[in-house]
């Protein structure tokens, strides 16, 4: 079958099938907004988004503490998903497939990409261990489970296990987005956040934000073997692992699979 063929199946003139010329466009559309914003909206989003995942982890806390069944406190941090989906404020490991998508699309430049991978990621941190402190403050009774689960990260050797699961941390948050671009329906949409929890925080993969929040909890609480230098040990080879995961894992494929869109795409931006 040909090209053109290909096109006449569907109801638009794309390349690909229309759904994924539909999730395509939302993603680029999207995209161009992101990343033509001021940075002090840029610091602003990323601040709530910080706010807002931080929240989810007092849930997770909560539960593990009543429960201790990682499984079920994992649903619980579904909150903070839920509330940077229906919030609209961005967490840095969000900023994979629909920016770079954007920008391969050239609809937005390198730079502007780095100003929002950047100041995202700093905004989500001020943010976060904000309210850690209020966390630690106003519930004393999770700081031993804030400092076991801390410990749990900060204490991983480096090795091929704490690789893989900053692989997957990346992975599975890029894949989440991806879902929530594929659909119009806000049930789907919330259903794509509760499953991106469950397997993040459930299974404790390793994530560059959410972890080191739970660190941070536990150096307010006080009292821990580790400080800030070992949490930053942690946090730069997960944030690698987690920009690799997410960007070579899903995002990667999914412009592979778009190849022919993005062709026409950066032809009329060009034009």
């Amino acid at each position: 079958m040909t090209k053109a063929e290909q096109r006449d199946l569907g109801d638009s003139n794309s390349p690909i099938e229309d759904e994924l010329e539909d999730a395509f466009n939302r993603m680029v559309g999207e995209g161009t907004q992101r990343l033509h914003r001021p940075w002090h909206e840029v610091l602003t989003t990323g601040f709530f988004g910080g706010t807002e995942v931080a929240l989810g982890v007092l849930a997770y806390l909560s539960v593990l503490s009543a429960t201790h069944n990682p499984l079920l406190a994992g649903l619980a941090f579904s909150i903070g998903f839920l509330a940077l989906l229906l919030g609209r404020s961005e967490l840095f490991t969000e900023g994979f497939l629909v920016p770079v998508t954007t920008v391969v699309a050239k609809r937005a430049s390198v730079g502007q990409l780095l100003k929002l991978w950047s100041g995202t990621l700093l905004a989500n941190l001020i943010g976060g261990w904000l309210i850690m402190w209020l966390i630690m403050t106003g519930f004393p009774k999770l700081r031993a489970q804030t400092i076991e689960s801390a410990s749990h990260f900060v204490d991983a050797p480096l090795g091929p296990e704490s690789i893989a699961l900053g692989l997957l941390g990346g992975m599975v948050i890029t894949l989440m987005t991806r879902m929530q671009h594929g659909t119009d329906s806000v049930p789907g949409k919330i259903a794509a956040a509760i499953a991106g929890a469950f397997l993040l925080a459930g299974l404790q993969m390793f994530h560059s934000i959410l972890d080191s929040l739970l660190i941070f909890g536990a150096l307010i609480a006080g009292g821990t073997p580790f400080g800030y230098l070992d949490w930053l040990a942690f946090f730069g080879y997960t944030l690698v692992a987690n920009v690799v995961g997410g960007l070579g894992l899903v995002t990667l494929l999914r412009l592979i699979r778009s190849k022919d869109r993005l062709k026409d795409e950066r032809a009329d931006a060009e034009s």
